[in-house]
């Protein structure tokens, strides 16, 4: 515990309150004295004992006339966006893998336009994604998309490049295992070319301006990265603060490199915004970023020293678990205006019309580790779930999107409950559940397992003996016997029929390919996070078994809640 609060730099005593104030739509709170309120559009007003009527749902300054103190007013919702379709089904996706002929070895967002358009002809309403989030482009590259450098920025291996892939992409995308740091040599290249024979655009400054410093601080902390390699903290002392002199001289001594970096993120916004104009695109959060990337080098006075997030000991992990992933200080963060979890939502939702939270309840506590301590000596540390909840529903609303919570594994009733209250949807995994979909609810998301579980035919080639087959037996009723493609069927029908806003399957189900994405634990003994789909793009949109499950997803979906 001494280690947890020195890790807060506690002193024995709660800090002073933060100048925040999180308000519901439509509330017309006191004030203490006679204010100046300055509304997010710019208006001033004159506040005397009471917030005015009508107040929007925005972010808001309250400063005290007397002294000038500010409170920053946050004005939610208080309640998320649902689905607009009422039974919609689609992909679960890891973009990587969905190589087409004209990737470079890497499934690209060329290819997610592609994927959308052939999913929305078998009826599908959306498409769940992997993590986009960017990686340290030194390599080696890291795979997890779950231990990001950014989750505010993208990862430049999912840029599309136009024209015939060069010969040693070609020979890139024939092998099954991925090579992210082959790729990213290859298209680096080519990117560096394009980048100096650029001329400008005007739509690059206005995303440029819009994007403002968070931008620049990771750019210039990709061009450092690029010469000093990582972790951040083995660089020279001047380097390793992103507001120090000496960050300031080297991002003026490097302007075309850091233009770079920035280039490569206006492309991935706008190869992303063309893909999301073809099929609603769910994008998942992290529940952190590593220690060594970009978003830690930016916010290091706002998380935590010396500390990684993970799970206690339990009886499926005797050991408990270390992500490795610093938390935010939630005394810090609130003492920030929560601006850094504003702009990881906000880049969460861009072109978006959904939202998936690893871990949502981290939004109410995490498992502090101290480092180098093992997962025995952490304690949960609690966040200041109410306000993050306030945030996430405003930030829902602007962008027009839903939100799913990862709530898997032992989750306490209350938060349940008030997940359910903020209408953030719960996220359903039949492998997990010991009741039938029938019983689901409404507002969820319904899957057959994860990226970290056996996929149907890995599970099915062990004759289901396990405690997983042993659910998927009892809720799906497959016999033995049955063919792989019917089983296969025969489970998504049943998934299908519960009463869950939307329905997901991945497409190693749909091809029935059995090897998962991921299996936790494991290094070099598995291949995580690169293994490529069997035939590419292009052997997914010829193969018969994608489209019987799609008809039995979507007549299923369209006969609504019931079992086949």
């Amino acid at each position: 515990m001494a280690a947890i609060l020195a890790a807060m730099r506690a002193e024995g005593r709660r800090p002073a309150p933060a100048g925040v104030r999180c308000l519901p739509l439509g509330t017309r709170a006191r004030v203490s004295q006679p204010s100046e309120l300055q509304t997010e559009d710019g208006a001033r007003l004159a506040v005397q004992d009471r917030l005015p009527a009508g107040l929007p749902a925005g972010y808001h300054l309250l400063r005290r006339l007397s002294d000038g103190d500010e409170t920053r007013l946050i004005v939610s919702p208080r309640r998320c966006r649902l689905p607009r379709r009422p039974r919609a089904w689609g992909w679960a996706v890891q973009l990587y893998a969905v190589r087409s002929a004209s990737s470079w070895g890497f499934g690209d967002l060329g290819d997610l336009a592609r994927l959308a358009r052939w999913s929305r002809g078998l009826g599908a309403g959306a498409l769940l994604l992997n993590p986009l989030h960017s990686a340290v482009p030194v390599t080696p590259l890291e795979p997890s998309p779950y231990f990001p450098s950014s989750r505010r920025f993208r990862n430049p291996l999912f840029i599309r490049l136009d024209g015939e892939p060069p010969a040693a992409a070609r020979r890139l995308n024939q092998a099954r295992l991925i090579g992210r740091d082959q790729v990213w040599r290859l298209k680096g290249r080519a990117l560096e070319a394009r980048w100096k024979s650029f001329g400008g655009d005007p739509a690059f400054e206005r995303y440029r301006s819009e994007q403002g410093q968070g931008l620049q601080d990771y750019a210039t902390f990709c061009a450092i990265s690029e010469r000093h390699g990582t972790p951040w903290s083995d660089w020279p002392e001047g380097l390793r603060h992103p507001r120090s002199p000496q960050v300031t001289r080297f991002r003026s001594a490097h302007p075309a490199r850091v233009g770079f970096h920035e280039w490569l993120q206006w492309l991935l916004d706008r190869q992303l915004a063309a893909a999301a104009g073809e099929i609603d695109l769910i994008h998942d959060l992290a529940v952190g970023v590593q220690a060594g990337g970009a978003d830690s080098w930016a916010w290091q006075d706002i998380l935590a020293r010396g500390i990684a997030v993970g799970a206690p000991p339990d009886p499926f992990q005797a050991a408990g678990q270390d992500w490795g992933l610093p938390p935010f200080d939630p005394w810090r963060l609130r003492a920030a205006g929560y601006q850094p979890f504003i702009d990881t939502l906000r880049a969460a939702f861009r072109h978006g019309a959904g939202l998936r939270i690893d871990h949502v309840m981290g939004l109410f506590r995490l498992f502090w580790i101290p480092a180098g301590r093992g997962p025995a000596t952490g304690a949960y540390v609690n966040y200041p779930a109410s306000d993050l909840l306030d945030i996430l529903a405003l930030e829902s609303s602007r962008a027009g999107a839903y939100v799913v919570g990862e709530d898997l594994g032992t989750v306490e009733d209350r938060v349940r409950s008030e997940l359910a209250r903020r209408r953030v949807m719960s996220y359903k995994v039949m492998l997990f559940e010991d009741r039938p979909p029938s019983s689901y609810p409404r507002d969820a998301m319904a899957a057959m397992s994860t990226h970290d579980l056996p996929t149907l035919a890995g599970l099915l080639a062990g004759n289901g003996e396990s405690e997983l087959g042993g659910r998927l037996r009892a809720h799906a009723g497959i016999q033995p016997g049955m063919s792989l493609e019917d089983a296969i069927e025969r489970a998504y029908a049943v998934l299908a029929g519960s009463p869950c806003r939307l329905l997901m399957a991945t497409l190693e189900d749909a091809l029935g390919v059995a090897e998962q994405p991921n299996k936790p634990g494991t290094t070099d003994s598995w291949p995580n996070w690169s293994l490529a789909l069997p035939g590419g793009l292009e052997g997914l949109e010829s193969e018969e078994r994608p489209r019987r499950l799609a008809a039995t997803l979507r007549s299923s979906r369209v006969r609504g809640p019931g079992r086949p």
